[in-house]
């Protein structure tokens, strides 16, 4: 959608909201909530992707494509639109111009800290207007903001759930300093709904773990999340082969024993790397092909990750960990739990679920083995849906009932809490009025409304981040790491 102006990137009826609103309305203030969890693993969801839809949308969209566009261009366009699809007369042109001639969005987002798991209801974020000509912005943004949120933050779900599973096992399997955000990597990217799906879905996958294959994330977390890939770990990809890299060498050789020989010794002689061997026949490599290239593997200056990528997944990898364990062996750790020698490992990065993943530890721990013996890669699935009682449960901006609602406003000086309650509405019913977020006697974060500005408590958790066209309070990705684990990544 670049180059739209920004005005333009709403639903329809957004554009006629303004002239309905009461006479003397001075004041709107809505909320981001998630009002309820459609996955039973999920009662909380990370905060995330704010500061970066703020930054690339809030400030570098609306200055580039509407407060310095020239005048004409910004309200024309605009208005060439409106006239065609509603009709002119339908909705109002001059609240537009004012804006435009305002100069800048008269907006203040307060906001949880990115990285928090917020429980069903709480709201995350506030939208209220800081100009009395302008209540009708928090809602006209509503569109904007609900369709770049939500995937951002199911996505960071996502990557703290498999962290989760990492964690319960590593500590259960490992040495205490075994690196636990190279456990797992997401392999999503040609899988996502598009380039910007891909990229957010990456950067809150790397809340949790530091292996992607998209590389656009790296850049996208150093433009809004104050990170350099130079002088810290922003996130990591591997040399891998694929399939056409298999298929090629193999026409000219017939097996893959000379490809795996030149890739240990001339190729990545100092480097760790991944082969996908499944192209024609996984375990006769595994079993045939690799124990001939047993000194070459061992005198490899790195680790050779042995990849299939067909069949039944956990199957597939936790028998490969037994039989490179026979060919290779390894040491015991001091959990006592064995660990491949270090020159070999197993990788699967295809069909790994939740599910999946959990079963894959379990079985290595049940016989014997640390978990750190495999590498998992997420794929695109694990991002888009998940499987809860054979059922499969796409994610959508439903999956947490995501929205933005209306709750207070202000009229002619007086204060007025707004609410809607469905009477068939059920999770539909929003809060009334100013809301105060703070933590509860349990520990977890919950929320009071029924509040107006002259009696909202001072501690609300939800502090200022935007301001007037003006990003006012940031947070770094190792900062968001910290919060989302527990000051442990």
């Amino acid at each position: 959608m670049k180059q739209t102006n920004p005005m333009l990137l709403i639903d329809f009826y957004k554009a006629v909201h303004a002239e309905m609103l009461p006479k003397g309305i001075t004041k709107s203030v809505s909320y981001f909530t998630p009002r309820m969890s459609r996955v039973k693993r999920w009662n909380e969801v990370v905060m995330f992707g704010l500061q970066g839809f703020i930054k690339e949308y809030l400030v570098d969209y609306f200055n580039e494509y509407f407060f310095f566009e020239h005048r004409n261009k910004a309200i024309g366009t605009y208005k060439t639109v409106m006239d065609a699809a509603l009709g002119e007369g339908a909705y109002g042109l001059q609240k537009i111009e004012d804006l435009y001639d305002l100069g800048y969005l008269p907006i203040e987002i307060k906001a949880l800290p990115e990285g928090t798991l917020v429980p069903m209801h709480v709201p995350m974020f506030s939208i209220e207007n800081t100009h009395k000509d302008f209540a009708w912005l928090p809602q006209a943004l509503e569109s904007l903001i609900s369709a770049e949120m939500w995937h951002p933050m199911i996505a960071a779900t996502v990557g703290h759930t498999y962290r989760q599973i990492v964690n319960k096992f590593y500590e259960m399997t490992c040495d205490d300093n075994t690196v636990k955000a190279r456990a797992l990597g997401a392999f999503d990217f040609r899988g996502e709904e598009c380039l910007q799906s891909a990229v957010k879905a990456g950067a809150g996958w790397c809340l949790s773990f530091l292996n992607t294959a998209t590389v656009p994330t790296i850049p996208y977390l150093e433009r809004n999340y104050n990170c350099d890939c130079t002088k810290e770990p922003v996130a990591f990809g591997s040399p891998s082969t694929e399939h056409s890299v298999a298929c090629s060498n193999y026409a000219i050789d017939g097996d893959e024993e000379t490809l795996i020989k030149r890739l240990l010794t001339e190729i990545y002689p100092n480097t760790s790397f991944s082969a996908v061997l499944d192209s024609y026949d996984y375990w006769n490599v595994v079993e045939n092909i690799l124990p001939k290239l047993k000194n070459e593997i061992m005198n490899h200056n790195g680790c050779f990750l042995v990849r299939g990528d067909s069949g039944d997944c956990v199957d597939v990898v936790t028998r490969t960990v037994f039989k490179l364990w026979e060919e290779f062996g390894g040491t015991t750790n001091s959990k006592g739990y064995k660990v491949l020698d270090p020159h070999i490992k197993a990788i699967y990065g295809d069909s790994i679920t939740v599910q999946r993943c959990e079963q894959i530890y379990d079985i290595l721990e049940k016989n014997g083995f640390a978990a750190s013996n495999v590498a998992l890669g997420v794929g695109s699935f694990s991002f888009q849906c998940i499987e809860e009682d054979g059922v499969l449960k796409p994610f959508t901006r439903d999956t947490f009932s995501s929205c933005i609602k209306a709750t207070y406003c202000e009229i002619d000086g007086k204060p007025y809490p707004i609410f809607k309650n469905p009477k068939d509405g059920g999770f539909k019913k929003s809060q009334r009025g100013l809301c105060h977020v703070y933590t509860g006697s349990d520990g977890k974060l919950t929320f009071k409304d029924g509040y107006t500005s002259e009696n909202l408590p001072m501690n609300n958790l939800l502090e200022t981040v935007f301001r007037d066209g003006k990003l006012v309070k940031e947070q770094s990705l190792q900062e968001i790491r910290r919060v989302l684990n527990e000051g442990e990544f």
